[in-house]
Protein backbone atom coordinates (compact mmCIF):
# COMPACT_ATOMS: atom_id res chain seq x y z
CA UNK A 1 0.00 0.00 0.00
CA UNK A 2 1.42 3.61 -0.35
CA UNK A 3 2.77 5.50 2.35
CA UNK A 4 0.69 8.40 3.52
CA UNK A 5 2.48 8.72 7.16
CA UNK A 6 3.46 12.90 7.60
CA UNK A 7 6.60 13.82 10.02
CA UNK A 8 6.11 16.63 13.05
CA UNK A 9 8.21 19.85 11.82
CA UNK A 10 10.55 19.24 14.51
CA UNK A 11 10.69 15.42 12.72
CA UNK A 12 11.23 16.50 9.45
CA UNK A 13 14.49 19.14 10.37
CA UNK A 14 15.75 16.85 12.47
CA UNK A 15 15.59 13.82 10.00
CA UNK A 16 16.73 16.54 6.99
CA UNK A 17 20.04 17.66 9.10
CA UNK A 18 21.00 14.20 9.35
CA UNK A 19 20.28 13.42 5.72
CA UNK A 20 21.53 16.60 4.07
CA UNK A 21 24.89 15.90 6.24
CA UNK A 22 25.58 12.76 5.25
CA UNK A 23 24.73 13.81 1.54
CA UNK A 24 27.42 16.70 1.59
CA UNK A 25 30.28 14.70 3.29
CA UNK A 26 29.60 12.03 0.39
CA UNK A 27 29.61 14.92 -1.69
CA UNK A 28 33.28 16.07 -0.32
CA UNK A 29 34.33 12.81 -0.36
CA UNK A 30 33.79 12.87 -4.18
CA UNK A 31 35.35 16.03 -4.38
CA UNK A 32 38.45 14.58 -2.40
CA UNK A 33 38.38 11.85 -4.81
CA UNK A 34 38.33 13.99 -8.28
CA UNK A 35 41.20 16.31 -6.68
CA UNK A 36 43.11 12.94 -6.50
CA UNK A 37 42.74 12.25 -10.12
CA UNK A 38 44.01 16.07 -11.04
CA UNK A 39 40.18 17.32 -11.75
CA UNK A 40 39.40 20.80 -10.13
CA UNK A 41 36.85 21.21 -7.55
CA UNK A 42 35.74 24.13 -5.18
CA UNK A 43 37.47 23.03 -2.34
CA UNK A 44 40.69 24.77 -4.64
CA UNK A 45 38.89 26.79 -7.07
CA UNK A 46 36.74 28.94 -5.29
CA UNK A 47 40.27 30.96 -3.52
CA UNK A 48 41.44 31.36 -6.90
CA UNK A 49 38.39 32.98 -8.25
CA UNK A 50 37.57 35.28 -5.09
CA UNK A 51 41.29 36.14 -4.67
CA UNK A 52 41.34 38.78 -7.61
CA UNK A 53 38.53 41.04 -5.97
CA UNK A 54 40.77 41.22 -2.77
CA UNK A 55 43.05 44.14 -3.11
CA UNK A 56 47.34 43.74 -2.50
CA UNK A 57 47.11 45.71 0.79
CA UNK A 58 44.30 43.53 2.22
CA UNK A 59 45.60 40.43 0.85
CA UNK A 60 48.75 40.44 2.15
CA UNK A 61 47.74 42.07 5.85
CA UNK A 62 45.29 39.14 6.00
CA UNK A 63 48.45 36.82 5.09
CA UNK A 64 50.13 38.40 7.50
CA UNK A 65 47.55 37.49 10.78
CA UNK A 66 46.99 33.84 9.30
CA UNK A 67 50.88 33.27 9.48
CA UNK A 68 51.49 33.56 5.54
CA UNK A 69 50.25 32.12 2.36
CA UNK A 70 49.78 28.61 3.23
CA UNK A 71 48.29 29.14 5.90
CA UNK A 72 45.49 31.25 4.16
CA UNK A 73 45.44 28.38 1.23
CA UNK A 74 44.68 25.99 4.47
CA UNK A 75 41.83 28.60 5.73
CA UNK A 76 40.22 28.78 2.38
CA UNK A 77 40.27 25.37 1.35
CA UNK A 78 39.00 24.27 5.11
CA UNK A 79 36.63 26.45 4.89
CA UNK A 80 35.20 25.79 2.14
CA UNK A 81 34.55 22.34 3.28
CA UNK A 82 33.17 23.32 6.27
CA UNK A 83 30.47 25.57 3.97
CA UNK A 84 29.42 22.76 2.00
CA UNK A 85 28.94 20.42 5.02
CA UNK A 86 26.78 23.61 6.93
CA UNK A 87 24.65 24.01 3.25
CA UNK A 88 24.49 20.69 2.61
CA UNK A 89 22.91 20.27 6.04
CA UNK A 90 21.03 23.40 5.51
CA UNK A 91 19.40 22.16 2.38
CA UNK A 92 18.42 18.64 3.95
CA UNK A 93 16.46 20.56 6.74
CA UNK A 94 14.61 22.66 4.29
CA UNK A 95 14.02 19.46 1.86
CA UNK A 96 12.69 17.60 5.38
CA UNK A 97 10.10 20.11 5.31
CA UNK A 98 9.42 20.14 1.92
CA UNK A 99 8.55 16.11 2.47
CA UNK A 100 7.13 15.77 5.96
CA UNK A 101 3.39 15.39 4.41
CA UNK A 102 4.39 12.46 2.34
CA UNK A 103 8.58 11.15 3.12
CA UNK A 104 8.20 8.76 0.40
CA UNK A 105 6.94 9.56 -2.86
CA UNK A 106 9.07 10.14 -5.87
CA UNK A 107 11.03 13.44 -6.41
CA UNK A 108 13.73 12.38 -8.69
CA UNK A 109 12.66 15.25 -11.16
CA UNK A 110 12.16 17.86 -8.78
CA UNK A 111 15.11 16.92 -6.67
CA UNK A 112 17.57 16.78 -9.79
CA UNK A 113 16.66 20.04 -10.89
CA UNK A 114 17.46 21.78 -7.57
CA UNK A 115 19.90 20.07 -6.12
CA UNK A 116 21.71 19.37 -9.53
CA UNK A 117 21.00 21.27 -12.74
CA UNK A 118 20.58 24.73 -10.41
CA UNK A 119 23.72 24.45 -8.72
CA UNK A 120 25.93 23.55 -12.16
CA UNK A 121 24.72 26.27 -13.46
CA UNK A 122 25.07 28.53 -10.89
CA UNK A 123 28.72 27.26 -10.52
CA UNK A 124 29.47 27.78 -14.10
CA UNK A 125 28.19 31.33 -14.27
CA UNK A 126 30.18 32.45 -10.93
CA UNK A 127 33.69 29.90 -11.52
CA UNK A 128 33.58 30.67 -15.33
CA UNK A 129 37.02 32.50 -15.55
CA UNK A 130 38.63 29.50 -13.60
CA UNK A 131 37.14 26.29 -14.65
CA UNK A 132 39.66 25.90 -17.23
CA UNK A 133 41.98 24.47 -14.39
CA UNK A 134 43.51 21.17 -14.83
CA UNK A 135 45.82 19.75 -12.72
CA UNK A 136 47.23 16.84 -15.07
CA UNK A 137 46.86 19.36 -18.16
CA UNK A 138 44.69 19.27 -20.15
CA UNK A 139 43.91 21.77 -22.94
CA UNK A 140 42.04 24.47 -22.06
CA UNK A 141 39.10 23.73 -24.12
CA UNK A 142 38.34 20.45 -22.53
CA UNK A 143 39.85 21.39 -19.32
CA UNK A 144 36.61 23.21 -18.52
CA UNK A 145 34.13 21.08 -19.29
CA UNK A 146 35.71 18.09 -17.04
CA UNK A 147 35.83 20.56 -14.01
CA UNK A 148 31.90 21.21 -14.69
CA UNK A 149 31.07 17.49 -15.02
CA UNK A 150 32.87 16.36 -11.70
CA UNK A 151 31.21 19.56 -10.10
CA UNK A 152 27.61 17.92 -11.80
CA UNK A 153 28.65 14.62 -10.27
CA UNK A 154 29.46 15.92 -7.03
CA UNK A 155 26.36 17.38 -6.42
CA UNK A 156 24.22 14.11 -8.32
CA UNK A 157 26.44 12.29 -5.24
CA UNK A 158 24.81 14.68 -3.18
CA UNK A 159 21.17 14.87 -4.27
CA UNK A 160 21.28 10.88 -4.25
CA UNK A 161 22.54 10.49 -0.86
CA UNK A 162 19.90 13.15 0.37
CA UNK A 163 17.28 11.06 -0.93
CA UNK A 164 18.19 7.71 -0.31
CA UNK A 165 19.42 8.80 3.34
CA UNK A 166 15.77 10.99 4.06
CA UNK A 167 13.56 7.86 2.70
CA UNK A 168 15.67 5.38 5.14
CA UNK A 169 15.54 7.23 7.91
CA UNK A 170 11.56 8.55 7.70
CA UNK A 171 10.03 5.10 5.83
CA UNK A 172 7.20 3.58 7.97
CA UNK A 173 8.27 0.82 10.85
CA UNK A 174 6.47 -1.82 8.55
CA UNK A 175 3.93 -1.93 5.53
CA UNK A 176 1.14 -1.56 7.62
CA UNK A 177 1.56 1.09 9.84
CA UNK A 178 2.04 4.51 7.86
CA UNK A 179 3.72 6.85 11.15
CA UNK A 180 6.63 8.07 11.67
CA UNK A 181 7.75 8.44 15.27
CA UNK A 182 11.14 8.86 16.71
CA UNK A 183 10.90 5.21 18.26
CA UNK A 184 14.00 2.68 18.85
CA UNK A 185 13.11 1.77 15.02
CA UNK A 186 13.67 5.41 14.03
CA UNK A 187 16.75 5.23 16.41
CA UNK A 188 18.60 2.49 15.15
CA UNK A 189 18.54 4.15 11.81
CA UNK A 190 19.45 7.06 13.00
CA UNK A 191 22.53 5.18 14.15
CA UNK A 192 22.90 3.76 10.52
CA UNK A 193 22.54 7.03 8.80
CA UNK A 194 25.24 8.54 11.30
CA UNK A 195 27.75 5.26 10.97
CA UNK A 196 27.51 5.80 7.63
CA UNK A 197 28.37 9.18 7.36
CA UNK A 198 31.20 8.98 9.95
CA UNK A 199 32.68 5.66 7.62
CA UNK A 200 32.39 8.57 4.30
CA UNK A 201 33.82 10.86 6.90
CA UNK A 202 36.88 8.63 7.83
CA UNK A 203 37.57 8.06 4.18
CA UNK A 204 37.27 11.73 3.21
CA UNK A 205 39.99 11.69 5.92
CA UNK A 206 42.33 9.41 4.07
CA UNK A 207 42.02 11.05 0.89
CA UNK A 208 42.65 14.73 2.76
CA UNK A 209 45.97 12.85 3.94
CA UNK A 210 47.09 11.88 0.59
CA UNK A 211 46.37 15.25 -0.85
CA UNK A 212 48.00 16.70 2.00
CA UNK A 213 50.95 14.44 1.08
CA UNK A 214 51.39 16.45 -2.09
CA UNK A 215 50.19 19.73 -1.44
CA UNK A 216 52.43 22.59 -2.28
CA UNK A 217 52.49 23.64 2.06
CA UNK A 218 56.01 21.66 2.48
CA UNK A 219 57.48 24.09 -0.26
CA UNK A 220 55.70 26.89 -1.28
CA UNK A 221 57.42 30.28 -0.09
CA UNK A 222 60.86 28.10 0.10
CA UNK A 223 63.64 30.50 0.56
CA UNK A 224 67.08 30.88 -0.73
CA UNK A 225 69.41 32.54 1.00
CA UNK A 226 72.42 32.83 4.04
CA UNK A 227 75.54 30.79 3.46
CA UNK A 228 74.30 27.98 1.66
CA UNK A 229 73.72 30.24 -1.90
CA UNK A 230 75.60 29.23 -4.45
CA UNK A 231 76.22 30.56 -7.94
CA UNK A 232 73.67 28.16 -9.53
CA UNK A 233 70.44 27.15 -7.42
CA UNK A 234 69.90 23.62 -6.98
CA UNK A 235 66.63 23.06 -8.07
CA UNK A 236 65.67 21.48 -5.00
CA UNK A 237 66.32 25.08 -3.06
CA UNK A 238 65.05 26.94 -6.25
CA UNK A 239 63.14 29.33 -4.56
CA UNK A 240 59.28 28.97 -4.87
CA UNK A 241 56.32 30.50 -4.44
CA UNK A 242 52.51 29.26 -5.64
CA UNK A 243 48.61 30.39 -5.60
CA UNK A 244 47.87 26.44 -5.41
CA UNK A 245 47.00 23.71 -3.11
CA UNK A 246 47.96 21.71 -5.12
CA UNK A 247 50.45 21.95 -8.17
CA UNK A 248 49.65 20.05 -11.15
CA UNK A 249 51.49 17.27 -12.72
CA UNK A 250 51.17 17.34 -16.24
CA UNK A 251 50.74 14.30 -18.02
CA UNK A 252 52.76 15.16 -21.65
CA UNK A 253 50.54 13.06 -23.39
CA UNK A 254 47.42 14.88 -22.62
CA UNK A 255 49.25 18.45 -22.93
CA UNK A 256 49.63 20.84 -25.80
CA UNK A 257 50.76 24.48 -26.24
CA UNK A 258 48.69 26.87 -28.27
CA UNK A 259 49.19 29.74 -29.66
CA UNK A 260 45.79 31.71 -30.44
CA UNK A 261 44.95 35.56 -30.14
CA UNK A 262 45.72 38.45 -33.02
CA UNK A 263 47.52 36.05 -35.00
CA UNK A 264 47.06 34.91 -38.71
CA UNK A 265 48.28 31.60 -38.11
CA UNK A 266 47.19 30.03 -34.60
CA UNK A 267 48.69 26.48 -33.90
CA UNK A 268 48.61 23.87 -31.63
CA UNK A 269 51.89 22.13 -30.46
CA UNK A 270 52.66 19.05 -28.94
CA UNK A 271 56.08 19.06 -26.78
CA UNK A 272 57.56 17.39 -29.87
CA UNK A 273 56.92 19.81 -32.41
CA UNK A 274 58.79 21.98 -30.24
CA UNK A 275 61.93 20.85 -30.89
CA UNK A 276 61.78 22.02 -35.06
CA UNK A 277 62.89 25.98 -32.93
CA UNK A 278 66.62 26.49 -32.68
CA UNK A 279 67.23 25.39 -28.67
CA UNK A 280 68.82 27.92 -26.27
CA UNK A 281 70.51 28.30 -22.83
CA UNK A 282 70.86 31.73 -20.69
CA UNK A 283 71.58 31.75 -16.90
CA UNK A 284 68.71 33.86 -15.43
CA UNK A 285 67.83 34.56 -12.16
CA UNK A 286 64.05 35.03 -11.02
CA UNK A 287 62.91 36.97 -8.27
CA UNK A 288 59.60 37.47 -6.78
CA UNK A 289 57.82 40.47 -6.82
CA UNK A 290 57.18 39.94 -2.82
CA UNK A 291 60.59 39.25 -1.79
CA UNK A 292 61.63 41.55 0.85
CA UNK A 293 64.83 42.89 1.06
CA UNK A 294 66.32 40.68 3.03
CA UNK A 295 64.34 38.00 2.00
CA UNK A 296 65.31 34.71 -0.43
CA UNK A 297 62.64 34.81 -2.96
CA UNK A 298 65.55 34.87 -5.30
CA UNK A 299 67.51 32.45 -7.08
CA UNK A 300 69.80 31.45 -9.86
CA UNK A 301 69.64 28.49 -12.66
CA UNK A 302 70.43 27.90 -16.07
CA UNK A 303 67.53 27.26 -18.37
CA UNK A 304 67.21 25.95 -21.93
CA UNK A 305 64.57 25.82 -24.41
CA UNK A 306 63.38 27.96 -27.25
CA UNK A 307 63.53 32.05 -27.90
CA UNK A 308 59.79 32.93 -27.49
CA UNK A 309 59.82 35.39 -30.45
CA UNK A 310 60.63 32.11 -32.69
CA UNK A 311 57.18 30.70 -31.71
CA UNK A 312 55.34 34.20 -32.09
CA UNK A 313 57.12 35.03 -35.08
CA UNK A 314 55.73 31.93 -36.95
CA UNK A 315 52.32 32.67 -35.83
CA UNK A 316 52.38 35.98 -37.85
CA UNK A 317 51.21 38.38 -35.08
CA UNK A 318 47.99 41.11 -36.18
CA UNK A 319 48.52 44.85 -36.01
CA UNK A 320 46.53 45.43 -32.89
CA UNK A 321 49.02 42.90 -31.03
CA UNK A 322 50.00 45.12 -28.08
CA UNK A 323 50.64 42.11 -25.37
CA UNK A 324 51.09 38.46 -24.97
CA UNK A 325 49.14 36.63 -21.96
CA UNK A 326 50.37 33.51 -21.01
CA UNK A 327 47.96 30.58 -19.43
CA UNK A 328 49.07 27.95 -17.33
CA UNK A 329 47.15 24.68 -16.73
CA UNK A 330 46.57 25.93 -13.23
CA UNK A 331 44.29 28.79 -15.07
CA UNK A 332 47.13 31.34 -13.60
CA UNK A 333 47.66 33.87 -16.35
CA UNK A 334 49.80 37.11 -16.68
CA UNK A 335 51.09 39.40 -19.43
CA UNK A 336 54.20 41.18 -20.52
CA UNK A 337 54.39 43.64 -23.62
CA UNK A 338 54.70 42.07 -27.12
CA UNK A 339 58.55 44.31 -27.43
CA UNK A 340 59.33 42.17 -24.13
CA UNK A 341 58.08 38.67 -25.72
CA UNK A 342 59.96 39.23 -29.02
CA UNK A 343 63.09 39.76 -27.22
CA UNK A 344 66.04 37.51 -27.53
CA UNK A 345 66.10 36.87 -23.80
CA UNK A 346 62.64 36.21 -23.51
CA UNK A 347 62.46 32.39 -23.58
CA UNK A 348 60.27 29.00 -22.90
CA UNK A 349 62.43 26.72 -20.95
CA UNK A 350 61.55 22.99 -20.83
CA UNK A 351 65.10 22.33 -18.55
CA UNK A 352 66.98 24.11 -15.48
CA UNK A 353 70.22 23.14 -14.61
CA UNK A 354 70.67 20.49 -17.22
CA UNK A 355 67.38 18.55 -16.14
CA UNK A 356 63.64 18.25 -17.03
CA UNK A 357 61.78 21.11 -15.13
CA UNK A 358 60.67 19.61 -11.67
CA UNK A 359 56.80 19.64 -11.28
CA UNK A 360 56.97 22.71 -9.53
CA UNK A 361 59.05 24.82 -11.22
CA UNK A 362 56.52 23.86 -14.32
CA UNK A 363 57.24 20.80 -16.02
CA UNK A 364 56.82 20.79 -19.17
CA UNK A 365 57.36 24.27 -19.97
CA UNK A 366 57.62 27.80 -18.38
CA UNK A 367 58.25 31.27 -19.41
CA UNK A 368 61.23 33.02 -18.47
CA UNK A 369 61.55 36.85 -18.78
CA UNK A 370 64.69 38.64 -17.89
CA UNK A 371 64.17 41.14 -15.67
CA UNK A 372 60.95 41.16 -14.49
CA UNK A 373 59.48 39.75 -11.52
CA UNK A 374 58.66 35.64 -11.03
CA UNK A 375 55.24 36.35 -11.40
CA UNK A 376 55.76 36.85 -14.87
CA UNK A 377 57.65 33.79 -15.50
CA UNK A 378 54.07 31.41 -15.75
CA UNK A 379 54.76 27.97 -15.31
CA UNK A 380 53.41 24.97 -17.07
CA UNK A 381 53.08 27.07 -19.98
CA UNK A 382 49.44 25.65 -21.71
CA UNK A 383 48.70 28.75 -24.21
CA UNK A 384 50.10 31.87 -25.98
CA UNK A 385 47.38 34.47 -26.48
CA UNK A 386 48.35 37.26 -28.27
CA UNK A 387 46.39 40.20 -26.74
CA UNK A 388 44.70 43.94 -27.04
CA UNK A 389 46.69 46.33 -24.98
CA UNK A 390 44.37 45.95 -21.80
CA UNK A 391 44.88 42.31 -21.56
CA UNK A 392 45.55 42.09 -17.83
CA UNK A 393 46.41 38.40 -15.97
CA UNK A 394 45.91 37.14 -12.19
CA UNK A 395 48.04 39.70 -10.08
CA UNK A 396 47.82 42.35 -12.47
CA UNK A 397 43.56 42.22 -12.23
CA UNK A 398 44.01 41.81 -8.44
CA UNK A 399 46.35 45.02 -8.31
CA UNK A 400 49.79 44.39 -8.25
CA UNK A 401 52.19 46.76 -9.98
CA UNK A 402 51.89 48.65 -12.05
CA UNK A 403 55.31 48.55 -12.80
CA UNK A 404 56.85 44.94 -12.55
CA UNK A 405 60.26 45.54 -13.70
CA UNK A 406 62.88 44.24 -11.33
CA UNK A 407 64.84 46.80 -9.18
CA UNK A 408 68.33 46.68 -8.08
CA UNK A 409 68.59 44.16 -5.33
CA UNK A 410 71.80 43.14 -2.91
CA UNK A 411 71.91 41.36 0.09
CA UNK A 412 74.34 40.28 2.87
CA UNK A 413 74.08 36.52 3.24
CA UNK A 414 77.14 36.28 5.75
CA UNK A 415 77.10 36.69 8.60
CA UNK A 416 73.87 36.70 9.89
CA UNK A 417 71.97 39.68 11.51
CA UNK A 418 73.01 40.09 14.92
CA UNK A 419 75.65 37.58 15.24
CA UNK A 420 78.85 38.13 17.98
CA UNK A 421 82.43 38.12 17.48
CA UNK A 422 85.38 38.30 20.03
CA UNK A 423 88.48 40.00 18.84
CA UNK A 424 90.37 38.07 21.00
CA UNK A 425 88.92 34.64 19.07
CA UNK A 426 89.23 35.91 15.43
CA UNK A 427 92.51 34.52 13.99
CA UNK A 428 91.91 35.74 10.64
CA UNK A 429 89.76 38.74 9.14
CA UNK A 430 85.88 37.78 8.92
CA UNK A 431 84.59 36.92 5.03
CA UNK A 432 81.74 39.12 4.62
CA UNK A 433 79.64 37.53 1.58
CA UNK A 434 76.35 38.32 0.04
CA UNK A 435 74.13 38.89 -4.10
CA UNK A 436 73.50 41.33 -5.94
CA UNK A 437 70.97 41.61 -8.76
CA UNK A 438 70.41 44.21 -11.35
CA UNK A 439 67.40 42.84 -13.23
CA UNK A 440 68.32 41.99 -17.05
CA UNK A 441 71.12 45.41 -17.04
CA UNK A 442 73.87 43.01 -14.78
CA UNK A 443 76.08 44.48 -11.79
CA UNK A 444 79.08 46.04 -12.85
CA UNK A 445 79.89 47.23 -8.95
CA UNK A 446 79.06 46.11 -5.39
CA UNK A 447 80.17 48.43 -2.20
CA UNK A 448 79.87 47.73 1.33
CA UNK A 449 79.60 50.10 4.56
CA UNK A 450 80.63 49.22 7.77
CA UNK A 451 79.00 52.56 9.64
CA UNK A 452 75.73 52.62 8.20
CA UNK A 453 76.06 54.55 5.15
CA UNK A 454 78.72 56.90 5.90
CA UNK A 455 81.76 55.58 4.24
CA UNK A 456 81.71 53.16 1.53
CA UNK A 457 84.01 50.65 0.62
CA UNK A 458 84.67 48.11 -3.13
CA UNK A 459 83.52 44.58 -2.35
CA UNK A 460 84.99 41.61 -4.95
CA UNK A 461 82.58 40.36 -7.54
CA UNK A 462 83.91 36.81 -7.19
CA UNK A 463 81.02 35.81 -9.58
CA UNK A 464 79.96 37.35 -12.95
CA UNK A 465 76.47 36.20 -13.63
CA UNK A 466 75.82 37.88 -16.59
CA UNK A 467 73.43 40.45 -18.11
CA UNK A 468 70.27 38.52 -16.91
CA UNK A 469 71.44 37.00 -13.94
CA UNK A 470 73.07 38.38 -10.40
CA UNK A 471 76.52 38.47 -9.15
CA UNK A 472 77.93 37.34 -5.84
CA UNK A 473 80.18 39.90 -4.02
CA UNK A 474 82.65 38.97 -1.19
CA UNK A 475 84.79 41.17 0.97
CA UNK A 476 87.66 40.85 4.06
CA UNK A 477 87.03 42.87 6.99
CA UNK A 478 89.27 42.77 10.03
CA UNK A 479 87.63 44.58 12.95
CA UNK A 480 90.32 47.10 14.90
CA UNK A 481 88.26 47.83 17.87
CA UNK A 482 85.26 46.88 19.76
CA UNK A 483 81.67 47.92 19.04
CA UNK A 484 78.57 47.83 17.17
CA UNK A 485 78.32 47.78 13.31
CA UNK A 486 75.76 48.29 11.15
CA UNK A 487 76.89 46.61 7.88
CA UNK A 488 75.02 48.32 4.72
CA UNK A 489 75.60 47.31 0.86
CA UNK A 490 74.52 48.59 -2.28
CA UNK A 491 74.82 47.91 -5.69
CA UNK A 492 75.31 49.51 -9.58
CA UNK A 493 74.24 48.09 -12.25
CA UNK A 494 75.54 47.46 -16.08
CA UNK A 495 73.99 50.65 -17.10
CA UNK A 496 76.01 52.39 -13.87
CA UNK A 497 72.50 53.39 -12.16
CA UNK A 498 73.30 52.87 -8.12
CA UNK A 499 71.00 51.17 -5.80
CA UNK A 500 68.61 53.46 -4.03
CA UNK A 501 65.74 53.49 -2.30
CA UNK A 502 62.58 55.12 -4.56
CA UNK A 503 59.84 56.48 -1.87
CA UNK A 504 57.92 57.35 -5.06
CA UNK A 505 57.23 53.69 -6.29
CA UNK A 506 53.72 51.78 -5.55
CA UNK A 507 54.52 49.40 -2.93
CA UNK A 508 52.97 46.88 -4.70
CA UNK A 509 55.43 47.06 -7.19
CA UNK A 510 58.56 45.43 -5.12
CA UNK A 511 60.34 46.84 -2.36
CA UNK A 512 63.45 49.12 -2.78
CA UNK A 513 65.94 50.35 -0.54
CA UNK A 514 69.29 48.81 1.54
CA UNK A 515 69.76 45.21 3.42
CA UNK A 516 71.53 46.40 6.77
CA UNK A 517 72.88 43.70 9.37
CA UNK A 518 74.11 44.72 12.83
CA UNK A 519 77.07 43.01 14.03
CA UNK A 520 78.39 43.04 17.70
CA UNK A 521 82.04 42.74 18.28
CA UNK A 522 83.34 41.78 21.80
CA UNK A 523 86.78 42.74 23.04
Amino acid sequence: MPFSGELSRGQAIAVGLLAGLVAAIAMTVMMLLLACFGVATPLVIIGDRLSVFIPPGPFLSLMGKLGGYNHLKQLGVGSTIAGQLLVGAIAGAIFGLVMRGNPARRVTLWTLSIFVVLPTIVFAIALWPVLATSYRGLPIHLAAPVTLLGFALCVFVFERALVAGFQFFARPRNERDDRVEFTPSIGRRAFVLGAIGAALAGGGVALARKLWRVATFSYDGTQYKGHIVQAITPNELFYCVTKNVVDPRVNLDLWQLEITGLVQKPATLRFQDLHRFEPHEQETTLMCISNGIDAGLISNARWKGFRLRDLIGSAAPLSGAARVRFHGVDNYTDTIPIEKATHPATMLAYQMNGAPLPHRHGYPLRVIVPGYFGEKHVKWLTRIELASADAKGFYETQGWGPDFITPIRSRIDVPEYESWFSLAKLAAPLELRGMAYGGDRGISRVELSLNDGKTWSDAEIYYRGGQLAWSLWKMQWQPKMPGDYVLVVRATNGESKVQEWEPQRSPFSGATGFHKIAVHVMA
